[in-house]
C-alpha cells in the first residue's frame, strides 16, 4: 500500500480520494522544518504533497522511500529541486488549478488601487464622507493593461481585461506572435516597452534566479506618472525599493498580495510597503477560494495516483531538458527473459553508461505481446565494436544498430 504524507493544508477531498484509492495517508497538515524531517524518518511515505511548506535538502536525506514531492500549486521555489534531482526523486507541480482565483484578486486589486475602495471603506467605518475625493477615478475602460508573463494565471487576467474593454500589451520569454495572436494581446519585445505603454501593470512571473528583482527601477521608471502596479505572482520577482520610490516620488498606486521575506504561518509581521499611502496588500490569498482548493486538491490526487500505478509523474519540473548521451543503439530482439540483462551487462563491462532506455514490444495477432522487441538505449559515449558484435551474434538478438546523436 503506498504511503502518502500531506505535510499542509489541503482540501479533505484529497484525504478522502486517495484512501479510497487504496493508499495509506498520513495527514499532518502542520508539520514544518524540523518536525517535518521528523515524520519523514519516522513515516518513510513514498510521497509528500505540500503547499507552502518548504522542502530542504535535509527532508530529501530524511526520507528512505521517498520518490516523489508534489507541490499543490503551481510554484516550486519553496522546493530545493536541486536536492531533489540529487535525490532521484520526482518534483510536480499543479499548475493552472488557482489560475482564475489569482487572476480574480489581481483585478480586485486593479479595480480597487482605480476606486481606492479600501480607503473609502475605512474612512466610512471611521464616520468621514470624502466623496469629493473618492469620486475622481480615472476609469479602466479604454485604459491600457500591461501584462508580465504569459502563463495560466496571465491568461485568466486577459480574459477579463477584454471584458473591460482595455486593450493588452504583454511580454513573455516563451510569448510568439502567433499566440499573443490567439490570445488577443499585442507583443511587445521587452518588458519595459510593456510599462512604457501600461497605464495598469499587472505581473504574472515565476520565481526563479533569472526573474529574482525583475521588475525593478528601468520598468518602474517606464511607468506613466500615477500607474497601477500589481503583483500576485511572487516578492522576489520585484524590487521592492524601486518599488517604494515609485510609490512615494511618482504617485504609482499597488496592489500587492506577495512580498520578499513574507512569513509561512500567522503571526506578527510587517513590511513598509503596507505601511505607505497608495499601497494596497493583501495575505498571499491570490489562491485561497475554495474553488482553487478543491481544484488543486483534485490535481495532487491525479498526480500522486498516476504515480503509485503506472509509474508516471505528470507536470514534472526536474527532469533534464536533455541528456549527455552521443550515441543511441536500437537493438531488436526477442520478448525473453535476460535480454535486456545481457546487453546492459556487455555495456557496463565496456564502462559505458545508459542515459535513457526504451524497450518497445511488438504485437502478436491477438494484440498482445508478439515475442519480439525493440530496446532503444541512449549511450554516453560509443561501445567497442567488439561488443556491437558480441551482441550481434547472441542467439536472441536480431540485429543491433548504432547511430551518432552528435550528427543528429
Amino acid at each position: 500500500m503506498p504511503r502518502v504524507l500531506i505535510a499542509d493544508k489541503l482540501a479533505e477531498v484529497a484525504r478522502t480520494r486517495l484512501q479510497e484509492a487504496g493508499c495509506e495517508v498520513i495527514w499532518a497538515p502542520s508539520v514544518k522544518d524540523e518536525a517535518l524531517v521528523s515524520a519523514l524518518d519516522e513515516h518513510d511515505p513514498e510521497v509528500l504533497v505540500v503547499r507552502s511548506t518548504k522542502v530542504r535538502a535535509e527532508h530529501f536525506s530524511a526520507a528512505r522511500s521517498l520518490a516523489l514531492v508534489v507541490r499543490a500549486g503551481a510554484g516550486v521555489n519553496t522546493i530545493d529541486l536541486a536536492a531533489a534531482s540529487t535525490s532521484g526523486v520526482f518534483v510536480s507541480n499543479c499548475p493552472g488549478t488557482n489560475s482564475v482565483a489569482v487572476a480574480e484578486l489581481a483585478w480586485a486589486h486593479i479595480l480597487n488601487a482605480d476606486r481606492r475602495v479600501a480607503d473609502g471603506v475605512a474612512d466610512l467605518r471611521a464616520g468621514r464622507w470624502k466623496k469629493k475625493i473618492y469620486g475622481k477615478a480615472n476609469g479602466l475602460y479604454g485604459r491600457t493593461l500591461g501584462v508580465l508573463g504569459m502563463g495560466a494565471i496571465a491568461q485568466e487576467v486577459v480574459k477579463r481585461a477584454q471584458g473591460f474593454g482595455m486593450p493588452v500589451v504583454a511580454w513573455s520569454r516563451s510569448l510568439t506572435d502567433e499566440a499573443a495572436l490567439r490570445l488577443g494581446v499585442q507583443r511587445m519585445d521587452s518588458a519595459v516597452d510593456v510599462a512604457r505603454r501600461a497605464d495598469v501593470l499587472t505581473v504574472h512571473l515565476a520565481a526563479t534566479p533569472a526573474t529574482r528583482g525583475f521588475v525593478g527601477p528601468a520598468i518602474f521608471d517606464a511607468l506613466p506618472q500615477g500607474a497601477i502596479f500589481v503583483n500576485t505572482s511572487r516578492g522576489e520577482v520585484v524590487d521592492e525599493q524601486a518599488l517604494v520610490k515609485s510609490v512615494t516620488e511618482r504617485g504609482l498606486r499597488a496592489g500587492l498580495d506577495v512580498y520578499q521575506g513574507e512569513p509561512a504561518a500567522d503571526g506578527d509581521w510587517s513590511t513598509p510597503l503596507a505601511a505607505l499611502d497608495g499601497v494596497y496588500g493583501t495575505h498571499h490569498i491570490g489562491a485561497s477560494t475554495e474553488q482553487a482548493q478543491e481544484s488543486v486538491a483534485s490535481e495532487a490526487c491525479r498526480v500522486v495516483l498516476a504515480f503509485v500505478t503506472v509509474g508516471d509523474a505528470p507536470n514534472c519540473v526536474n527532469l533534464a531538458d536533455r541528456t549527455p548521451a552521443t550515441h543511441l543503439m536500437v537493438v531488436r530482439h526477442a520478448d525473453e527473459v535476460g535480454v535486456l540483462a545481457r546487453v546492459l551487462n556487455l555495456l557496463r563491462e565496456a564502462g559505458i553508461n545508459v542515459a535513457k532506455m526504451q524497450n518497445i514490444i511488438f504485437a502478436g495477432p491477438d494484440g498482445g505481446a508478439g515475442g519480439a522487441a525493440c530496446a532503444r538505449i541512449e549511450l554516453v559515449g560509443v561501445p567497442p565494436a567488439s561488443v556491437v558484435d558480441r551482441l550481434r551474434r547472441a542467439d536472441p538478438i536480431f540485429d543491433v544498430k548504432l547511430v551518432s546523436l552528435e550528427d543528429a
